[in-house]
């Protein structure tokens, strides 16, 4: 079983693989892009359309860190209060809300 699922696995990454090679080989033409006060840039076109990816990723994991600093601190606050000495009027814990709302 193990076996079939490494060769899964790999003939999966091979097939991701061969098909981002045939798309940078389809895309080797020269694109111009336009920026701001009249400067460009000419590159292939996968290298554009690579770039614009890897930008998007970017800020996505930039648009996330906040999101995961408040996670962060609501955890470290969980186990600060769950470390300290419980009541001895409550015998359970009251629930922490979700840092994100749902």
């Amino acid at each position: 079983m193990k076996h079939i699922l490494w060769l899964l696995k790999w003939t999966l990454k091979a097939a991701i693989f061969f098909t981002l090679f045939a798309f940078a080989l389809n895309n080797q033409h020269d694109s111009t892009v336009h920026f701001f006060f009249g400067t460009q840039w000419r590159a292939p076109q996968v290298l554009v359309v690579l770039s614009a990816f890897a930008i998007g990723l970017v800020v996505g994991v930039l648009g996330m860190v906040p999101r995961w600093w408040q996670h962060r601190r609501a955890v470290a606050q969980t186990q600060i209060t769950s470390l300290a000495a419980p009541d001895a009027s409550s015998t359970q814990a009251t629930p922490v809300p979700y840092p994100h709302g749902l």
